[in-house]
């Protein structure tokens, strides 16, 4: 539970309060959660009860107690302790939270990530026309088939090698448009985009615009946030704090509810990591789509997926100005790096570089 959900639980603890006849109180605007002070415990506290006593007629413990059961009751709290004058302090339950885990997956698995087998024990022949997009194409779905548990070998049309291999396996036909001049002047990395990035019955580009570092060249846009991630991972080091999975909102951050219900900035990277999720996750099924499909231009446009996800995140993850790192930055940082790994692993297996430098 964030402090901006607890601070909606408590405020319609109060509205059930006085619907029920327990309060006779004006419903407040906004409840104001922090950390506890001197005395406190749990991870939050609130000063609700000494702010509506007065109106209350009632001595600010009795509100508390009279707001604690329906507080304990709510989900996501585990316990209520009235403390002191008549603070109420709040112990959460511990939650599963699907980002956390799903950054420790890919920490855990790196490279792999994404990786089964849902091909495994099948073996393909990939049987291509002498051109170079065709030879570029087959090169990237026989390392993303190996992903998946499977084998592909290229054979190239007329050789008897590919009909005697047939004969132990599947045979498929790759075909894409042809590239329409030479791609070599590009470079390696850029011609393989130019080449991987369209559809395979889509025509591709070859032009300079691959080349270019701004935000309309999809390719630069990937890269640039892979070194980004790197870049952060090593500004970190000098600062001295490692990534490390948890909570992206600072807990002891003063939380306040609005009319508008307006998320505080304490509250913004978590907003901004929740785009982050569903890319991140995709990545498994979208590798097992490639592979299936041998469509290694599925696997590029996800990759522009994570990194357009990534980019507006990555301005938060490192202390500002006098800020201190705390446990929310080594959480930052793990997601970011998280991104920077998937990125990495899709580059690769596109057979393309990611650099640690751009």
């Amino acid at each position: 539970m964030t402090p901006v959900e607890l601070s909606r639980t408590v405020l319609h603890a109060v509205r059930c309060a006085v619907d029920e006849g327990q309060l006779s109180v004006v419903v407040p605007e906004r409840v104001v959660v922090s950390e506890p002070g001197a005395g406190g415990c749990g991870e939050y506290a609130t000063n609700v009860a000494l702010q509506l006593a007065r109106a209350a007629g009632k001595p600010p413990r009795t509100v508390a107690e009279i707001l604690r059961p329906r507080l304990i009751a709510a989900d996501g709290i585990e316990d209520v302790v009235v403390t002191g004058p008549g603070f109420l302090n709040f112990r959460l339950g511990q939650e599963v939270d699907p980002l956390q885990d799903l950054v420790r997956e890919i920490r855990a698995q790196g490279r792999w990530y994404g990786h089964g087998d849902a091909l495994a024990g099948q073996v393909l022949t990939l049987r291509v026309p002498y051109e170079v997009r065709a030879e570029v194409v087959a090169d990237a779905v026989v390392r993303i088939v190996a992903t998946q548990g499977g084998r592909a070998t290229v054979q190239h049309h007329g050789g008897r090698a590919a009909v005697e291999h047939v004969e132990h396996g599947e045979l498929v036909e790759l075909r894409p448009v042809p590239a329409p001049e030479d791609p070599a002047p590009l470079g390696p990395d850029a011609a393989r985009w130019a080449l991987l990035h369209p559809a395979p019955h889509d025509r591709s580009r070859i032009t300079a615009d691959h080349l270019v570092q701004r935000e309309g060249n999809p390719l630069f846009r990937v890269r640039y946030a892979h070194a980004r991630v790197r870049s952060l991972g090593r500004g970190a080091a000098r600062l001295g704090f490692a990534a490390e999975p948890g909570p992206l909102h600072t807990a002891g951050a003063d939380t306040a509810v609005t009319p508008a219900l307006q998320a505080p900035a304490s509250q913004a990277p978590a907003l901004q990591a929740a785009a982050l999720h569903t890319p991140l996750s995709d990545y498994p099924r979208i590798l097992t789509a490639a592979a299936t499909h041998r469509a290694p231009d599925r696997l590029a446009r996800h990759l522009v997926t994570v990194a357009d996800a990534v980019l507006p995140f990555l301005t938060c993850v490192l202390p500002i100005g006098e800020e201190k790192p705390s446990a929310a930055h080594r959480a930052r940082l793990a997601l970011a790096e998280a991104a920077g790994t998937v990125l990495a692993g899709g580059l690769s297996l596109l057979g393309i570089d990611a650099p640690e430098h751009l």
